[in-house]
């Protein structure tokens, strides 16, 4: 399957995305990253274990090592996976506990 035939992450988790987008913004981390996380596609939850939090927005196993960590009141709530490129994210993992909702379920 392509990228094209996955819905877009900012459908699937529009208020997770505006999130992530606000906080890249108020952290001034890259606007690169900024500028492509409406159109990222949602490949499902990580599936490598049953506590794994990571959406995935790249195929299964393409992350890489390069995190961008996104934190609100001192504290990490997001990390943002990126590709060895440092300008793709392929996995958006939520740490702080919240409900997703029935998309981020297994």
């Amino acid at each position: 399957m392509t990228a094209g035939q996955y819905p877009r992450m900012a459908d699937v988790f529009s208020g997770l995305t505006a999130e992530v987008i606000a906080l890249l913004r108020e952290q001034n981390e890259n606007d690169s990253l900024v500028d492509v996380i409406e159109d990222l596609p949602f490949y499902g939850v990580c599936t490598c274990s049953l506590t794994c939090t990571n959406l995935l927005t790249a195929p299964p196993g393409s992350s890489g090592s390069w995190i961008v960590r996104l934190e609100r009141d001192g504290e990490d709530v997001i990390w943002l996976s990126l590709a060895p490129t440092g300008t793709t994210i392929t996995a958006i993992e939520v740490l702080d506990g919240r409900d997703l909702g029935p998309a981020s379920r297994r």
